[in-house]
């Protein structure tokens, strides 16, 4: 598949890039973070061996690609992989698209050939960097105009080699399926519908990615945060969890205590355990999140809690 290899650094060819730093929260994601707390963050990851990270222009209006670049600022570029996305402009309190590389307050759908090229010249200023290895479409509203406009941009981006792979980012998966199978892309990043407790990805996205040598990224893994407390964090898709959730939650909880697991490492390892997942993508913002997760990858997860979590979901 032409896609692994850019999971992995240019100067490391061989790392085991399964897992990836996500780096909305650093963009003040539902709470604000400190500056020295962003790059603490990255630091962390960077210690523990990660070299993939994911960002946006979305993610606090081009904060988080800032803390990014600022903390990455140093380090080899050909030891890293940097993943951002496109197809959301930068803009202030106005509605006025930012100055190429700026910070503003939101952002708006821009999808066309002109709005892709400047939002990658603003993501690759703000990163510090000439080049990202993953480019992604951020959540199309139009499945068919970005089929014939966006996708092209992106494509071309490809065959000049300004970046590495393209794809789509999106929580739906109907719509991502159709860019499966219908666009030339190399990976999608599918949030929140490969998780333990919601497998819609199982239905036809990953049979279709399989099909047709398309790259899968797992992001949401923790569905907003239920899968890492179910009673100090109940939220299921950035809102409050139902009754229901909650309680599948708990149930899973008390299997993986069973065994010594804790939920929250067991949700973020999950996704691998699908032919077709190539990485998992983990956000924190906090050094102590990110010593928490990548401890979580050495502990021993049985098959019989694997398949008693599939029984339970």
């Amino acid at each position: 598949m032409a896609f692994r290899p850019v999971l992995r650094p240019v100067a490391d060819p061989g790392f085991p890039s399964c897992y990836g730093l996500g780096c909305a929260p650093i963009g003040n994601l539902y709470t604000s973070v400190a500056e020295a707390d962003a790059e603490e963050t990255v630091a962390a990851a960077l210690a523990a061996g990660i070299r993939f990270f994911d960002t946006a222009p979305h993610y606090g209006a081009g904060l988080s690609e800032q803390r990014l670049g600022r903390a990455l600022d140093g380090v080899p570029r050909d030891d890293l992989v940097i993943a951002t996305k496109v197809g959301r402009a930068v803009v202030d309190d106005d509605g006025r698209v930012v100055e190429t590389g700026r910070l503003g307050s939101g952002t708006v759908f821009d999808g066309s050939r002109d709005g892709v090229l400047r939002s990658l010249e603003g993501s690759l200023r703000r990163l510090r960097t000439d080049r990202v290895d993953l480019l992604y479409l951020h959540d199309p509203p139009d499945v068919d105009e970005a089929l014939g406009s966006t996708i092209p941009a992106l494509r071309d981006l490809l065959d000049q080699g300004v970046v590495r792979a393209i794809g789509v980012g999106m929580v739906w998966t109907e719509p991502l399926t159709r860019f499966v199978r219908e666009a030339p892309i190399d990976v999608v990043m599918e949030a929140g519908r490969l998780t333990l407790l919601d497998r819609r990805a199982d239905e036809a996205l990953l049979p279709a990615a399989r099909d047709l040598g398309v790259g899968v990224v797992a992001a949401g893994v923790l569905n907003s945060g239920v899968l890492a407390d179910p009673v100090g964090s109940p939220y299921f898709d950035y809102y409050p969890a139902s009754a229901e959730i909650v309680a599948r939650a708990e149930a899973m909880q008390q299997l993986c205590a069973r065994y010594g697991v804790e939920l929250r490492h067991a949700a973020a390892r999950y996704p691998l355990q699908r032919q077709g997942v190539e990485a998992v993508v983990v956000g924190a913002r906090t050094a102590a999140e990110v010593h928490d997760w990548v401890a979580g990858l050495e502990v021993a997860i049985p098959a019989e809690l694997w398949r008693l979590l599939d029984e339970a979901a």
